[in-house]
């Protein structure tokens, strides 16, 4: 690790002095209130998700043996966003397509500045940009590691069409494959969408470690054979198991999460569901421990 004196610049090298930074940061937050994030990984050009999420567990994980587990995992459609935080310092790991970086924050001010974004940007009608791309993160998950987690969370943001929902779908999902692997190893994750026109009806999305994506659908009360197969793989499913259509999209797949939220959105759409504020998800965990909070889904939360 290098300082350049009056400047104070740093600049990391290894996964040891990324992990020495974060405690330094987190021991004494007031000597670095406000200067800019310290890249403790950087990525290749062109490296794919699986190439990020490998070379950012050795950073990862040094930091957590140093500092503790974070208070809140977490991470945003541009990459994580891991958060050691309490009234008086907000540590944060942060990345997206480049690399990763160490920071800390007064967590008031951080946090209110995240809060304006959720509440007061995002598109007003079909016809403007969605923004979940843009969002400070589109996951967030709470365990009670170091620190002490916010009183109030900012609310989600909520697709306004169909087009919205599959690509904040497609985003959350994404970050879910190359970051959950990291961040909770071995852990599963997943929910269940409800349609107010569909009622009783469990369309499950989830993610597996090893294995990747996957949707399933509750088609029991419908007459399984051959006329249903062949509408069913025709909507895009693989798979049946005694009335439960399946489908699973490999992790290494760069593709998989726009495969598995087309398929969610058409699925639901085919069974009734006129527009995303019909729809809520119900059931969100990992590994049926902590609490986990979506605001990227774009749908509410049960």
């Amino acid at each position: 690790m290098t300082n350049t004196g009056a400047s104070k610049t740093i600049a990391v090298s290894s996964p040891e002095e990324a992990a020495w930074l974060g405690r330094q940061l987190y021991d004494a937050p007031e000597e670095h209130f406000g200067r800019p994030p310290v890249t403790v990984v950087s990525y290749g050009p062109g490296a794919g998700r699986m190439e990020r999420r490998e070379a950012f567990r050795e950073v990862y994980d040094a930091i957590v043996a140093r500092i503790g587990e974070p208070t809140l995992y977490g991470g945003s459609a541009q990459g994580p966003s891991i958060r050691w935080r309490d009234d008086r310092r907000l540590v944060l790991l942060s990345g997206d397509r480049f690399g990763a970086r160490l920071s800390v924050h007064r967590p008031e001010a951080l946090e209110a500045e995240e809060y304006r974004s959720f509440e007061w940007s995002g598109a007003g009608s079909a016809a403007e940009p969605h923004d979940f791309d843009l969002l400070p993160y589109v996951w967030q998950l709470y365990r009670g590691g170091t620190g002490e987690r916010p009183v109030t969370r900012p609310g989600a943001r909520l697709a306004g069409c169909w087009e919205h929902l599959e690509t904040g779908l497609e985003l959350m999902l994404a970050a879910w494959a190359e970051q959950l692997p990291v961040q909770v190893p071995g852990d599963w994750a997943g929910f269940m969408i409800l349609s107010r026109r569909d009622r009783g009806r469990h369309v499950v999305v989830s993610y597996s470690p090893g294995e990747g994506l996957g949707v399933a659908v509750d088609d029991r009360d419908a007459e399984q054979g051959p006329e249903r197969e062949r509408q069913m793989m025709m909507r895009g499913w693989q798979t049946s198991d005694r009335g439960w259509w399946q489908s699973a999209f490999l992790e290494a797949d760069e593709g998989s999460a726009a495969a598995a939220a087309r398929l969610t959105v058409a699925e639901l759409r085919a069974r009734g569901a006129v527009s995303p504020e019909e729809l809520e998800a119900r059931d969100v965990s990992v590994n049926d421990r902590g609490e986990l909070w979506l605001p990227g889904l774009g749908i509410r939360t049960g």
